[in-house]
């Protein structure tokens, strides 16, 4: 979690009272969908030995909804053996395999020596994020969407990181936000919106997207948005070799300094 004691390295943060008023107006319109649980509720059904790695998670979580605007200065700790395997069970084992070519049935097959090989790279900072495949699924209009397939231990990795990442951002989300959320999704959206519209006066209803969001935002901006709340370098670290690590298409690896890998667990 945080270096030394319940109080940062860098600053001693005072701690803001929550916002009553705009989570309860949040909340109103999506009864039915929390019903289902708190993300950090959610059971993760095969993954084996979680209870560790949810206690760890547990704390950071309420060190984050008590301060804040603190800065979390030792996060990479977390990303044990324990969340690895965790993270490798997460994934479906019919997904489709990236640049490297490696299946969830190959790694399994010595998934203890991977894993704690996997765990000595990140942490002595010798893992190296590898290029992501490219894919394209057409879209309802005719065009096409590029997707990024990640490599296996990327996504194991990538996973892992996630959800350290998650227990911090998640309790400053309002209950009104699906989009990528765990334990969420479209459905949960419009079930809450079938509940809005029916319980309040609804005027107009607005649709909207952001164009090519994935593919042009920018890098430098989101670093600086994460380090915000992130003080372990060596998350950020990581963060910046999935950014550049590049696409590999008709056998060329091309990488930009604009956009995310769409597609990639760590995208959204």
């Amino acid at each position: 979690m945080m270096n030394g004691s319940r109080k940062s390295d860098e600053a001693v943060v005072a701690m803001k009272p929550a916002n009553a008023a705009e989570r309860s107006a949040a909340e109103l319109v999506e009864r039915r969908a929390e019903a289902k649980g708190n993300a950090s509720q959610q059971s993760t059904g095969r993954t084996p030995s979680r209870e560790p790695a949810s206690q760890a998670l547990g704390r950071i979580r309420q060190a984050a909804r008590q301060r804040k605007e603190e800065r979390f200065t030792a996060l990479l700790h977390h990303v044990n053996v324990d969340l690895l395997r965790q993270a490798f069970f997460e994934i479906r084992k019919d997904a489709a395999p990236g640049g490297d070519g490696l299946t969830w049935q190959d790694y399994e097959a010595e998934l203890k020596s991977n894993l704690a090989a996997l765990h000595a790279r990140v942490h002595r900072g010798a893992y190296r994020a590898q290029p992501s495949r490219r894919v394209y699924i057409p879209k309802p209009d005719g065009r096409q969407r590029p997707l990024a397939v990640a490599a296996l231990e990327d996504k194991i990795v990538q996973r892992a990181t996630a959800r350290v990442l998650n227990a911090i951002y998640e309790e400053d989300f309002l209950g009104f936000s699906y989009g990528f959320r765990p334990g969420r999704g479209a459905h949960d959206a419009l079930d809450a919106l079938v509940v809005g519209i029916g319980t309040k006066k609804v005027n107009w209803i607005l649709d909207a997207d952001i164009r090519s969001f994935f593919d042009t935002i920018s890098q430098e901006w989101l670093a600086r948005f994460l380090e915000r709340r992130i003080g372990d370098r060596r998350i950020i670290r990581l963060v910046h070799k999935w950014l550049r690590a590049g696409v590999l298409e008709d056998g060329v690896v091309t990488a930009s300094d604009m956009g995310t890998g769409q597609g990639s667990v760590m995208a959204p």
